[in-house]
């Protein structure tokens, strides 16, 4: 199976250090739906391109 979506997957704990949140917050958003992930096993992997796009999707212009 031919990989077209270039990038790596992150561990739970790689994209709580990423975000700057918790490990809790970042399952709380994998198992809301807000965050996809794979599940592997007992844990769960994150495509670094989700976690950009939920960071741009959730910035917020104050003023």
């Amino acid at each position: 199976m031919q990989n077209a979506d270039k990038g790596t997957f992150l561990t739970v704990a790689e994209v709580a250090e990423i975000m700057r949140v918790s490990k809790m917050t970042v399952y709380r958003l994998v198992h809301s739906g807000e965050l996809p992930a794979v599940r592997v096993g007992r844990s769960f992997r994150v495509h670094e391109s989700a976690v950009k796009e939920y960071l741009d999707s959730s910035f917020y212009n104050a003023g």
